[in-house]
């Protein structure tokens, strides 16, 4: 499971607000092409976009 957080934005956007949780990449996708992203499939691997912590990268079973 991983926890989806907006960051501020310059945009005023979100600040630190959790918006979800996501269970697998297609969740994490679909937080991130609310976003915004409409690519966001290209983002899951960019560390400007996504931070994987406490884990390795797509993998969402507890920790």
């Amino acid at each position: 499971m991983v926890l989806v957080r907006a960051e501020t934005c310059e945009a005023g956007g979100r600040n630190g607000q959790i918006v979800g949780l996501a269970h697998t990449d297609n969740d994490l996708v679909e937080f991130l092409r609310r976003a915004g992203l409409d690519d966001a499939w290209d983002f899951l691997d960019d560390a400007h976009w996504v931070e994987w912590r406490g884990g390795r990268a797509h993998r969402y079973e507890a920790a």
